[in-house]
């Protein structure tokens, strides 16, 4: 998102008639404020340092006084030195000029400087970046305490890539009639998507496993100007200016975050695999009710494997389980795993298991594994059941649905326990450490908990 000439100091532009749609119009104010603020001076030293270090330059004026630092800096706006401290001898400090006064930051450097969290390649880049972030939050402390009152996500959802995901979408369907097109800055045909449209597509369209999902939000530093697609302000600062959701390429500031819903909707092109990736991130990306390796798998075990003997028991070997890993993770649901790649069905129920393994959120959650222990212990039948049901509740939906079809199978796998010698108390072994996984590392005995936990599924 590049600065153009919908900037405005005024909030969002959304018509509320559901066949106008408008595109925000980004709030400039604090762009502006970044290109007034002061722009760094380095003071050199007039003489040669003795012991200065490797990776500062002749801004470094050795050991010296705060006085003598603000003496030097006096009257230039912007003007910083570095200074080695009087009472604590190798500890560095940045002197800055700033709001007619010197400002000293304790200074440090494992490869990159930084005085907080924010780390850089040079002191120039730091000062600038320090400086922009001082000179905005005295100019504007009351505007940024209330950027997110008023959002245009409420109106848009969020940005342009959830509003060409949607369109994709509402093409596939009988709503012809409610679209038009219209242009983009790129002079591209794109779809006219209000705000209406848009949410009735999201719940009511082929996205029928609309799952609730949390925004992956990761530090981000962008390069050129950018716009929050939450509150529509810039997102000021040279690195580190905001976060990015790197499911699905959302962009706000980093206290925007903690406002935006868990309305995530993953895109494909950011999932670089399909195992070790998050469930519900996973099922959100592909539009699928449960993981595609799920279904896939078990489709194939039930097709010619429920009679084998040891079935999930018996392990296949490692290379050809991989190399399932791989299909997967390279073509997704258009996967070859039938008996002709893959005669021994036990690489597949190899490959099944091995996704259940490498979810970084087990099927049964972190959150509630403690709770399905302990609802396992109940000796009354009845109460035990009552409270399984009661913690499966507590499970994220994604999560909450595959396991329901995960036992739907292995209850179909005890009809042939005559056959394959697999009965509930043998799979509850073989998938108890799979599905469920203590939230820190546990002794062996955990594992003896495990078991009971799953029998009443099967």
């Amino acid at each position: 998102m590049a600065a153009s000439s919908n900037s405005s100091l005024s909030g969002s532009s959304v018509s509320s008639d559901a066949e106008e749609y408008q595109p925000p119009i980004w709030k400039s104010y604090l762009y502006q404020l970044q290109q007034e603020a002061p722009r760094p001076k380095r003071i050199i030293c007039p003489r040669e340092v003795e012991n200065r270090p490797k990776y500062y330059g002749r801004e470094f004026h050795g050991i010296i006084s705060r006085e003598q630092a603000d003496e030097i800096l006096a009257g230039v706006e912007g003007a910083y030195i570095l200074r080695e401290s009087q009472r604590q001898p190798g500890c560095y400090t940045l002197a800055l000029r700033f709001g007619n006064q010197t400002l000293n930051y304790r200074l440090f450097y494992d490869g990159k400087h930084f005085v907080g969290e924010k780390r850089f390649e040079s002191i120039h880049d730091l000062v600038t970046d320090g400086l922009i972030t001082l000179y905005i939050e005295t100019k504007a402390s009351e505007y940024i305490s209330k950027m997110t009152t008023n959002p245009i996500y409420e109106h848009i959802g969020y940005a342009t890539l959830l509003r060409e995901k949607v369109s994709r979408r509402l093409s596939r369907t009988k709503n012809e009639s409610r679209k038009a097109s219209v242009t983009s800055e790129e002079n591209t045909p794109v779809e006219k998507i209000t705000s209406l449209v848009r949410r009735a597509a999201l719940t009511q369209n082929d996205n029928h496993f609309n799952y609730e999902k949390a925004h992956n939000f990761k530090v981000h530093t962008f390069r050129g100007p950018h716009w929050c697609e939450y509150c529509a302000n810039f997102m000021w600062g040279l690195i580190a200016q905001g976060v990015r959701c790197s499911d699905c390429g959302l962009n706000v500031h980093k206290q925007c975050s903690k406002y935006v819903p868990n309305d995530c909707q993953p895109d494909l092109k950011r999932i670089k695999r399909v195992y070790c990736c998050d469930l519900t991130t996973l099922v959100k990306a592909h539009n699928t009710q449960r993981p595609m390796v799920v279904d896939s798998c078990i489709r194939e075990i039930e097709a010619r494997g429920l009679k084998s003997e040891g079935l999930y028991r018996v392990s296949g070997f490692t290379e050809h389980i991989e190399d399932v890993k791989m299909a997967f993770d390279r073509d997704g649901d258009k996967a070859d795993i039938s008996a002709s790649i893959y005669p021994d069905i036990n690489i597949i129920t190899g490959a099944l298991k091995l996704y259940f393994r490498d979810l970084p959120i087990p099927v049964i959650t972190y959150d509630t594994y403690s709770k399905f222990i302990e609802a396992a212990k109940i000796s009354n039948p009845d109460e035990r059941l009552e409270a399984i049901h009661e913690v499966l509740m507590l499970l994220p939906a994604a999560h909450y649905e595959t396991l329901r079809y995960l036992m739907i199978h292995l209850k179909k796998v005890t009809l042939h326990e005559k056959e394959n010698f697999m009965n509930a108390e043998n799979l509850g072994i073989v998938f108890g450490p799979t599905l469920m996984r203590p939230p820190e590392d546990s002794t062996l005995a955990t594992l003896n908990d495990m078991r009971p936990a799953l029998f009443p599924f099967i």
